[in-house]
């Protein structure tokens, strides 16, 4: 078996499909981007890529502010429609059935009905060809309660996340492992005789 060669382009799957809300609680706007990662620990740094010609890229820009919201299996229509429908014509909050809620550092909303969401304050604006990335810094993270187990932990099991792949989106999977297992010594039953 052998692989075939493709032309370059964006096939590093699979990505988180968030909401991004942006504006103010007054005049809002939630636009759906999969161009979303981590970029740094400390200070704790994300992006997001947008294109210019996006009704939210002027919003986040002028404002220098979003809020990364993360999706659900419950929340896949929504995520779906607000990447498709322009803020310009319509209000997603009230088209989708969404609810905002206040922000600690930010005046954009977040979004209530999402699991995690990500405050998040623009350092920089690289142009990149089609998409412009905003990097930023996070100011805080806000988490559902009901995902909080009974030492404090957030249980992201419990959210039914989606990602996007090639086109479509999918939930995830099962835990398969967590960082350094692979190499975690085990530990030795004690036998008693």
């Amino acid at each position: 078996m052998s692989k075939v060669m493709w032309k370059p382009g964006t096939f590093l799957y699979p990505l988180p499909a968030v909401m991004v809300s942006c504006g103010t609680m007054e005049k809002s706007n939630i636009i759906t981007v999969a161009w979303t990662g981590i970029l740094n620990t400390n200070p704790a740094t994300v992006y997001i890529s947008v294109r210019p010609s996006r009704y939210s890229y002027n919003l986040i820009k002028k404002q220098g502010e979003f809020v990364i919201n993360l999706t659900t299996k419950n929340l896949v229509k929504a995520t779906d429609w607000c990447g498709v429908k322009t803020g310009v014509k319509v209000d997603k909050f009230k088209e989708m059935n969404l609810h905002k809620e206040k922000a600690n550092f930010v005046k954009c909303p977040l979004i209530k009905e999402s699991p995690v969401s990500i405050e998040c304050k623009v350092k920089k604006v690289i142009p990149l060809g089609s998409h412009d990335m905003f990097l930023a810094q996070v100011l805080s993270i806000d988490a559902d309660e009901k995902y909080i187990d009974e030492k404090g932990a957030f249980d992201i099991s419990k959210c039914d996340l989606i990602a996007y792949l090639n086109g479509g989106y999918y939930s995830m999977g099962k835990k398969l492992g967590k960082f350094g297992f692979s190499v975690q010594k085990k530990k030795k039953s004690l036998t008693y005789r």
